[in-house]
């Protein structure tokens, strides 16, 4: 190779999009081997890999293009990267998480014991977390949104993975300032689900279990998408409707969150499947009333029995799943404290999900299935 001058060094810099500068060894020391990682949903990470180190990038869900994160992952600290990013020494000893979405991507790839810190333990339903949180082995971090700072940088993980927010987070920059490496996983701004759920691969390469975070996924992406054929030879499409009442405002899911798309996904008639924004519908009940009250199936309702419903509400009787006692809540695996597994494992397991909605809509096509997340109110 031919030395070239600065400034057409810079023009190729420009042209090309390469994230770092230096001498001719050092660029061929750190060249790219080896194609970005594939991603069949996922659109808020990408990771590539070169000689020494491997580069994650986490995009902006609320600005197109944006980078919001960019990670650089060495097995020595001694090894060079670009300045442009975290540098994070993998695999991961330990680990704070401050997210239960996170858990059951750790667990599927048999890292829970790298745990040491998590946030608001009440809500968490992993039982080896919890076990482990209540015998001193994982730290009480506080509050997701507050984290204790002190207390982290006490704790010391080899890094804390935060779910990242369209905004400034003053405890995620303390943090970081005290030399701990913030990881921001966004896996619940994906609108699909197994978007959501190909999100283990980011959590795999930090742990250099690429490999076994795409076979893990491989499964899940097959078994939702078999149910979900078959699902889309159904002749009927049972009406339905989902959310609940909240002091006089009915959130409902919007056409392009990943509910919406599940109830796609299912064979469902949705009022709403039009709809391009993602996220929730804030709706007043008389709306809901006037758009849902023939549907077939009631989903993802908040109460735990028909009488507490009817109670909260009278005017939820008026609704047609109510009177054919077709409604259905997503605490099947609730604990006392309120800790719900739906918020949990389900990330990392569309196809249970989906399988429980099939069934619920569709019992034909899945006999004698025992649900998992769903339950029937009573």
């Amino acid at each position: 190779m031919k030395k070239l001058s600065l400034c057409t060094f810079l023009i190729i810099v420009a042209t090309c999009g390469l994230v770092s500068c230096g001498s001719k060894s050092q660029k061929a020391e750190n060249a790219q081997t080896s194609d970005t990682l594939k991603l069949s949903y996922a659109e808020g990470f990408s990771i590539r890999y070169f000689n020494n180190y491997k580069e994650v990038i986490v995009y902006s869900p609320w600005i197109k293009g944006a980078e919001y994160a960019r990670y650089y992952l060495v097995t020595d600290l001694k090894i060079k990267t670009p300045s442009d990013g975290t540098r994070i020494k993998i695999p991961l000893q330990t680990l704070a998480s401050t997210s239960v979405t996170h858990l059951e991507f750790l667990s599927l790839m048999g890292e829970l014991p790298t745990i040491t810190g998590v946030c608001s333990p009440s809500i968490i339903y992993n039982p080896t977390i919890l076990k482990r949180v209540g015998e001193g082995k994982i730290a009480d971090l506080g509050d997701a949104f507050s984290i204790n700072v002190e207390r982290t940088l006490q704790l010391n993980p080899g890094a804390v993975m935060m779910s990242g927010y369209n905004q400034n987070d003053p405890y995620a920059k303390r943090v970081s300032q005290a030399g701990i490496p913030v990881i921001f996983n966004n896996e619940w701004m994906e609108t699909s689900l197994l978007a959501r759920a190909e999100w283990i691969k980011f959590v795999g390469v930090f742990y250099n279990k690429e490999k076994l975070a795409d076979s893990i996924f491989s499964t899940v992406d097959k078994r939702y998408n078999e149910i979900k054929a078959k699902a889309a030879t159904v002749k009927v499409k049972p009406a339905i409707m989902a959310g609940s009442n909240f002091r006089g405002t009915w959130y409902m899911p919007a056409g392009h969150s990943f509910m919406g798309r599940l109830f796609a996904d299912a064979g469902a008639r949705y009022y709403f499947s039009t709809d391009t924004t993602s996220g929730s519908l804030p709706l007043n009940v008389e709306t809901v009333l006037k758009n849902f009250s023939q549907s077939d199936v009631w989903l993802n309702c908040s109460f735990s029995s028909l009488s507490d419903l009817i109670k909260a509400d009278s005017k939820h009787s008026l609704f047609r799943p109510v009177v054919l006692k077709q409604v259905y809540n997503f605490n099947k695996r609730k604990l006392p404290s309120t800790a719900n597994d739906f918020w949990e494992s389900a990330v990392a397991r569309p196809d249970l999900l989906l399988s429980d909605v099939i069934a619920i809509l569709h019992p034909e096509i899945l006999p004698g299935y025992q649900l998992v997340y769903a339950e029937k109110l009573k």
